[in-house]
C-alpha cells in the first residue's frame, strides 16, 4: 500500500488509526501524530493531497473545524483489511508498481514475499474446495 499510493509508515499509521475516529479535529490529529515520525506539515500535506477532508469548517472559536477521512483513504484502509483477511495481492505491474524491473532491493524482497503469500493463498483455497464437507 506504501509503495502503490506513495505513503509513507507513518501517514499510513495515523490513516489506520483515523479510520476509527468517524471525524476528528486537528488537536486529535496532532495528539496522534505525536506518536509517529515527526513532520511539521504532515496534516497540511494530507488534506492536500486527499487523504483528509473538510467535514464541518470552524465558525469562530466555539465552533471548531472537523475532518474525516476522504473517499481515497477509505477505499485504501478496506484494501487493507481485505489482504489481512485473504485477498491476493495484484502482482501486475499496472495494480503494483513493485513489479517494475528497476525498483530498491527492498521493494524485491516485498515482491518475492507477496508471491509466496499468493501461493499460499492459492493453496488454502484448492484445499477448501476439495476437502469434504462436514454434515450437520
Amino acid at each position: 500500500m506504501k509503495a502503490k499510493h506513495g505513503l509513507g509508515q507513518a501517514d499510513l499509521d495515523i490513516i489506520l488509526f483515523l479510520y476509527s475516529e468517524s471525524y476528528f479535529g486537528r488537536k486529535d490529529f496532532d495528539r496522534f501524530a505525536e506518536l509517529v515520525s515527526w513532520e511539521v506539515d504532515r496534516f497540511v500535506r494530507l488534506h492536500q493531497e486527499g487523504w483528509i477532508e473538510t467535514f464541518r469548517k470552524g465558525r469562530g472559536p466555539r465552533s471548531r473545524a472537523l475532518y474525516q477521512l476522504s473517499y481515497k483513504a477509505t477505499r485504501v484502509v478496506l484494501d487493507i483489511y481485505r489482504k489481512l483477511n485473504g485477498e491476493e495481492i495484484p502482482t501486475s505491474l499496472s495494480s503494483n508498481p513493485m513489479f517494475a524491473k528497476n525498483v530498491k532491493y527492498s521493494d524485491k524482497v516485498y515482491r518475492n514475499m507477496i508471491l509466496e503469500m499468493n501461493k499460499y493463498q492459492k493453496a488454502k483455497r484448492v484445499v477448501a474446495r476439495t476437502s469434504p464437507k462436514e454434515e450437520d
